[in-house]
């Protein structure tokens, strides 16, 4: 089922949502001090491009230079994704197929506010160990 919502996903808003992730990390790339910026836009991008199955953990102590880098992000490129995933969310939410899609967008837009800090992993990985081992 996560197969099919992550092709349903790519063709109608994926592909262009990590379009602007990877504009953006290209654009972070062009100044060292911003490469950081770069490698969690091409991250995000593709999560982007096939979120199903996969879930974003946040790191407790990411520290003080996560939390500076955020607030830079957000002013440089995070509240145009974020804005562009609430309009994906609302469009794709028009539907009764898309909802599920729309809500999605949305909760990738604090994501896309606040990317410094997180890592993507495998929803395999968010399964307690005697889980995992049953599978």
């Amino acid at each position: 089922m996560r197969t099919l919502g992550n092709i349903l996903w790519l063709v109608l808003a994926g592909w262009w949502l990590a379009l602007g992730y990877i504009i953006a990390g290209i654009v972070a790339c062009i100044l060292i001090v911003t490469i950081p910026f770069g490698i969690a836009a091409f991250r995000l991008a593709g999560y982007t491009l096939w979120p199903f199955g996969r879930h974003v953990v946040v790191a407790r102590g990411a520290g003080i230079f996560s939390l500076i880098g955020n607030i830079i992000w957000i002013v440089l490129f995070g509240w145009e994704l974020a804005i562009a995933h609430v309009v994906a969310g609302l469009i794709l939410c028009l539907t009764i197929i898309g909802i599920p899609l729309g809500i999605a967008a949305m909760k990738l837009v604090p994501l896309a506010l606040v990317p410094l800090g997180t890592r993507v992993v495998a929803s395999d990985r968010m399964l307690p160990a005697y889980e995992r081992e049953l599978r």
